[in-house]
């Protein structure tokens, strides 16, 4: 027999198991890793096997990559809503939601920054301020959407674990061992005329890959549908809030009259109330058009889950619902609200108060907080006259 050795562990001596010329009695079970690599024509050797599509959950490799095992609930053989069959190949794969809610909204960001931040302005701006405020721009919506999808990747990996609802398709994972369904029997009526009441374990199934039964039990919530929401919903959030497309309004202060600045009585001394159809516009249709593709695509990748059997309507409806609020929480929290903020991110915080506690940024007086506010105050009425001498995206 030969020894194999290795200089990173010297403590370690292996036996290296291709030159082992000793005869060994003939394995009860083999276990076969990389099944995905394995091209067609290839068989599997005879005998009873436990096949992984990647590396085994007990492995080296396994226990780097694998995932905690989820909660398996008990399921009934003759459920119809888990009967669907076992789509082998997915209308969105995960590569391609990773490109649908990451890489396109990230891009899209940061094309609209570079290219229409800080949109027309009524007199020249400076080219340090303009790029600072690109630069800022891009920063705060890039770190608004990483906070929205790494949000929901906890929640639903954590929640996917910890409910383990099985999915639609689960009987075709689980291959049942139906020869001895009573011995896996754990609720339910186990009688001859109520089969369809009795609970089974998930020790019934036969499935050899076990990545495959343990993803069985992962239908809530939704990934995709919570995945594609959380970006594509930020994306349209970002869109509406640089483009100014909102319902149009009137601020309640203005002075302004229903219809025309004859239609009431005024003084001399105050000013004719303006007509209230002129203070305020529909945005054009075509960025209307704009803003809607981001959930339609969105909408489009939650209709392929149902479509693919993999998830229950609720769940598809509840990760959508998670995604949204996760949108809307993470662009709020890097902006004003669409109607106030006139395109812009919150200004950064100053390192005297980075690190503060409510009360003592409350007791701030009015002299401290102007000086860490604006250090440069040519730069910050720059930046005031450009935000209200002219048009936002």
């Amino acid at each position: 027999m030969l020894w194999l050795w290795d200089h990173h562990w010297p403590e370690l001596i292996h036996p290296f198991a291709a030159a082992i010329d000793t005869e060994l009695s003939n394995p009860e079970e083999m276990v076969c890793v990389l099944g995905k690599s394995k091209p067609t024509w290839v068989r599997w050797p005879e005998g009873k096997k436990l096949i992984h599509e990647a590396y085994g959950d007990d492995s080296i490799e396994g226990l780097a990559v694998s995932k905690v095992s989820p909660n398996h609930r008990p399921f009934s053989l003759t459920d119809p809503n888990i009967s669907f069959p076992y789509t082998l190949h997915e209308k969105i794969s995960t590569s391609t939601l990773f490109l649908v809610s990451l890489v396109a909204p990230a891009l899209i960001i940061l094309l609209v920054c570079l290219l229409f931040v800080p949109g027309s302005t009524s007199k020249p701006t400076p080219k340090s301020l303009t790029w600072r405020l690109k630069l800022w721009e891009w920063n705060t919506n890039w770190m608004g959407l990483a906070l929205a999808l790494a949000t929901a990747f906890l929640l639903i990996d954590s929640m996917k674990s910890l409910f383990g609802k099985p999915r639609p398709d689960l009987l075709s994972r689980c291959v049942p061992n139906l020869a001895n369904a009573q011995n896996y029997s754990i609720g339910g009526i186990s009688s001859q005329d109520a089969q369809d009441l009795v609970l089974v374990s998930w020790q019934i199934c036969q499935q050899p890959d076990l990545s495959i039964l343990n993803d069985g039990f992962a239908s809530f919530p939704s990934g995709h549908s919570c995945y594609s929401w959380a970006g594509l919903g930020y994306l349209t959030l970002f869109l509406c809030s640089k483009f100014a497309i909102a319902i149009p309004y009137v601020l309640p202060h203005s002075n302004t009259t229903p219809f025309s600045s004859s239609s009431s009585p005024s003084s001399k001394n105050s000013p004719s109330p303006l007509p209230l159809r002129t203070l305020a516009a529909s945005p054009p249709i075509y960025l209307l058009v704009l803003a809607f593709i981001p959930p339609a695509t969105a909408i489009y990748v939650c209709s392929t889950r149902y479509s693919d059997f993999r998830h229950h309507g609720f769940d598809i409806l509840f990760g959508a619902l998670m995604g949204m609020l996760l949108a809307w929480g993470s662009f709020r929290w890097f902006h004003p609200a669409i109607r106030q903020g006139r395109g812009w991110s919150w200004g950064p915080r100053s390192a005297g108060r980075a690190w503060m506690g409510w009360d003592r940024y409350a007791m701030e007086d009015d002299k401290a907080r102007e000086e860490e506010i604006g250090r440069d105050r040519g730069e910050e009425r720059e930046l005031d006259d450009m935000r209200d001498g002219g048009e936002r995206v």
